[in-house]
């Protein structure tokens, strides 16, 4: 495989975008192209004013700022960047499905083969082909399928393509960080002289940056099952300490205490045991219910029940916050002023997919309640269309009882209580007397994310609630 000069990603996401960018920035003679069909995307990834990028990562801004122009571009062309690049990630979104065979556990890989076939008909010089998005075992297999028997006859018996697995582990708020002090590196692919020498390429573009020992190789196969199961991981371990949180209400005892007892375990370590209302983001539940999708598929029924019960723990935690509301403003919440803190799934993004939030609000919605949000990055169509997407009930009816507001203490004006959804750090300097001084006594606040300080808040005059916390 000839040197790398031409690179193209086909998505310009939350993962395309960063990712592409850091590439763009630590290979400056590398021109990186990021293609997408969405123009409004793009225009937004082209905005000269960075405040304006479709994506808030901290540290984004800075990076795009140095290699926009200069060899990262954002484009709709994307025949022309296809055709161009010798080197062709594919990050589009993966959702679950909605319909038909695997309806709510298996990825959905429409999106996938169109980009698979998209490539096929236009490439017409060997390619090698990087699945970035987070895909079932055994997506590879499909993908060379496709691209060795899709295309024009005239040329496609001459062009080979080299199917990678390059998985991303980012955590959104941390994307940059993660990308540009990766803990590893994984690049899955055949164990062919031709699938070695394509690794080899992928391999030479992280290690412009990255130690090469913190890049790892593996054949497609163990590449693609290490992403499901570290987030499956992950997510076990929130749900577990959640499971817990409930626990410690109904014993008297502290979840941060116990948290940190047993973090302080170097077996265990003390990472993703922060009690919560619950973990959202686009990738742990999606990665677990294809993980249960898998094995059932494979009779696993077993390690299906198993993986899907961390699942059913998160839903748990968030139907349990949510009446957790209900009962203690006097089991009702009609025609109450519940203010919300924070869409986002978690602090540092604007990405709000499978927030707690969302899902609190929509079972207060049903008990009549009326929602009132202040998220300082997620704009404001943003969480209708959220909470229209669970199509619960008519736009009208969501409008009536969801208002989004710009200023956090217009949001807790008159408010018979205040949940904390996101983990936001300016949520912690707010000015607390005033918010209570404003609000409908007695005054409620629900942490959800356990971040104020409880004593703080109490003495202030606030009656409040902290996952975990008797």
């Amino acid at each position: 495989m000839k040197d790398i000069k031409n690179i193209c990603c086909i998505g310009a996401g939350y993962v395309g975008g960063p990712t592409m960018a850091v590439i763009a920035d630590k290979n400056p003679t590398i021109k990186v192209t990021v293609v997408d069909i969405n123009a409004e995307r793009i225009a937004a990834w082209n905005d000269e004013n960075l405040d304006n990028l479709p994506i808030y990562e901290p540290g984004l801004a800075e990076v795009v700022s140095r290699a926009r122009g200069r060899n990262l571009f954002f484009s709709t062309e994307v025949d022309k960047a296809i055709e161009q690049s010798e080197i062709i990630f594919i990050s589009v979104n993966t959702p679950t499905k909605t319909y038909g065979k695997g309806k709510g556990m298996a990825a959905d890989l429409k999106y996938i083969e169109l980009c698979a076939r998209q490539i096929a008909e236009v490439a017409k010089t060997d390619k090698i082909v990087v699945e970035k998005s987070t895909l079932p075992v055994r997506t590879a297999e499909a993908i060379k399928t496709i691209l060795n028997q899709t295309g024009p006859d005239s040329y496609r018996d001459g062009v080979n393509f080299q199917i990678l697995s390059n998985p991303e582990f980012l955590a959104e708020g941390t994307a940059i960080t993660d990308l540009q002090e990766a803990d590893r590196v994984l690049i899955g692919g055949d164990q062919t002289p031709e699938g070695k020498e394509a690794i080899q390429a992928l391999v030479d573009i992280y290690a412009a940056w990255l130690p090469k020992e913190r890049i790892l190789t593996t054949n497609v196969w163990s590449s693609e099952l290490s992403k499901l199961t570290a987030n499956a991981f992950l997510a076990q371990r929130v749900s577990s300490i959640n499971a817990i949180s409930e626990l410690c209400e109904a014993t008297g005892a502290d979840v941060n205490e116990v948290a940190k007892a047993i973090g302080m375990d170097s077996r265990i370590g003390p990472k993703f045991l922060q009690a919560s209302v619950g973990f959202g983001g686009s990738c742990f539940q999606k990665d677990i219910l294809n993980l249960v999708y898998i094995a059932k598929s494979l009779g696993l029924s077993k390690v299906a029940d198993y993986w899907e019960q961390v699942i059913i723990m998160n839903d748990h935690q968030k139907i349990r916050f949510a009446s957790k509301i209900v009962s203690t403003l006097f089991n009702t919440v009609s025609g109450k002023k519940i203010a919300f803190l924070g869409w986002a799934f978690k602090k540092d993004t604007n990405d709000t997919r499978e927030s707690a939030a969302i899902y609190v609000a929509d079972q207060l919605i049903d008990e009549q309640a009326n929602v009132c949000v202040f998220d300082p990055k997620v704009k404001i169509q943003k969480m209708y269309d959220d909470i229209n997407y669970l199509d619960s009930r008519t736009d009208q009816l969501n409008k009536r009882h969801l208002q989004v507001v710009s200023n956090p203490y217009e949001a807790c004006k008159d408010a018979h209580a205040i949940a904390i959804l996101t983990e936001w750090d300016e949520f912690k300097d707010y000015d607390w007397q005033r918010i209570y001084d404003q609000m409908k006594k007695p005054a409620f606040l629900f942490d959800g994310r356990n971040i104020l300080d409880r004593k703080k808040m109490k003495g202030i005059g606030f009656e409040v609630y902290s996952i975990g916390k008797a």
